[in-house]
């Protein structure tokens, strides 16, 4: 999924989602209204791409610390359903 040029890398877009998520945000309506105006993305397009960093290597080189605890927070998640 990355772009041209970069095998196995991130995208600018994919980048520009990790760096989104990673900012601390006073309301969830500031998140979803940065998600459309800033990336273009509906909410649920968001976490889908969202998701499917979660499980590459590439994101967890780019931002290990947001990575690894997104994938904890997921986890956690999963489990208690």
């Amino acid at each position: 999924m990355g772009e041209p040029g970069e095998p196995g890398g991130l995208s600018e877009r994919e980048r520009a989602v990790l760096a989104l998520e990673g900012r601390q945000w006073r309301t969830a309506g500031a998140k979803e209204r940065a998600i459309r105006e800033e990336l273009g993305l509906s909410s649920t397009r968001y976490y889908q791409v969202l998701n499917g960093l979660l499980d590459r290597e590439a994101a967890l080189a780019h931002a290990p610390v947001l990575v690894n605890r997104l994938r904890r927070v997921r986890e956690a998640r999963r489990g208690a359903r």
